[in-house]
């Protein structure tokens, strides 16, 4: 159910986008626990010559770099699962991208049940039909 937004440096490449939302669903399925069924993953491309570290380009830095924006329900992951979760995908983009700068990031909102959701039902209304169902 969360909705994943990556920007990578680089030129638009298919198949590079096909292995990034492959390996990011994945990666946050193992390590978040979010269905990997209904899992989006947005990609776009900069130029490096347009993404500034320390006040260089990246293409000065002769590096690659990532943003990546989650969001996800409050609570349902803990500090240490997240903490796996953002190592992991660090060492995912150093696989994908080739040398990654140091600051390259990954931020995971952390959004009320109430005011999230898909299909037109918030997290929290899928919540509770699920828990009157099994009870």
């Amino acid at each position: 159910m969360p909705i994943i937004n990556v920007s990578v440096t680089g030129k638009p490449d298919a198949a590079l986008s096909a292995e990034i939302a492959r390996e990011v669903t994945e990666t946050t399925a193992t390590h978040l626990r979010k269905d990997p069924t209904i899992t989006a993953v947005a990609i776009s491309y900069l130029d490096p010559q347009h993404w500034f570290a320390g006040g260089k380009s990246l293409a000065e830095h002769g590096a690659n770099t990532f943003w990546l924006d989650i969001k996800v329900v409050d609570g349902t992951n803990t500090k240490l699962e997240l903490e796996a979760y953002l190592r992991a995908l660090f060492a995912a983009f150093g696989r994908l991208l080739g040398k990654v700068h140091e600051e390259s990031y990954a931020f995971v909102h952390e959004v009320p049940a109430a005011a999230y959701g898909y299909g037109g039902k918030t997290q929290e209304f899928r919540f509770i039909s699920g828990r009157l169902k099994a009870a």
